[in-house]
């Protein structure tokens, strides 16, 4: 009997035992049910930031385009606010025909004075009121102060 005990002491068995592969199990569980939502917010306030670039760079272009093309004349008809199309600004190489919304992946949409139609908004004073970005199936308003701050609510 003492010679079998002996024999089991030591035998050296090698490997986990089935506790110590369930308490890693459940350790990677926990961290992934604590990572997996914060990265999912991070990829959206990320996605949101970039359509606020984007809505940057097309209220530069516009401001280029008012300033070259019409003069600095920021009043439209009726002395109501100058709106800008993403097609004046494509057709006069301000910008990129391919101008894709970043959080879609679409190209915008850039007819002029449809309701789907990308656009920028200026004030009489040539204050910009907001930027529309559409691709057609998502449409995105970015007012003046989002566009300030720079990043997406």
């Amino acid at each position: 009997m003492l010679k079998k005990m002996m024999k089991r002491l030591k035998k050296e068995e090698k490997g986990f035992t089935l506790i110590e592969l369930l308490a890693v199990i459940v350790i990677l569980a926990v961290i992934a049910v604590i990572a997996v939502p914060l990265i999912g917010k991070i990829i959206d306030n990320t996605k949101k930031d970039a359509d606020v670039a984007t809505a940057q760079q097309i209220y530069d272009a516009a401001k280029l385009y008012v300033t070259g093309e019409l003069a600095g004349d920021f009043n439209g008809s009726a002395n109501t606010g100058l709106t800008v199309y993403l097609s004046d600004l494509i057709s006069k190489k301000y910008l990129a025909n391919n101008t894709a919304l970043p959080s879609s992946k679409n190209n915008l949409v850039s007819g002029s004075s449809t309701a789907s139609a990308t656009e920028v908004v200026f004030d009489t004073n040539g204050d910009l009121t907001s930027v529309k970005l559409s691709d057609g199936t998502t449409t995105k308003t970015i007012d003046a102060n989002e566009l300030k701050l720079g990043k997406g609510e």
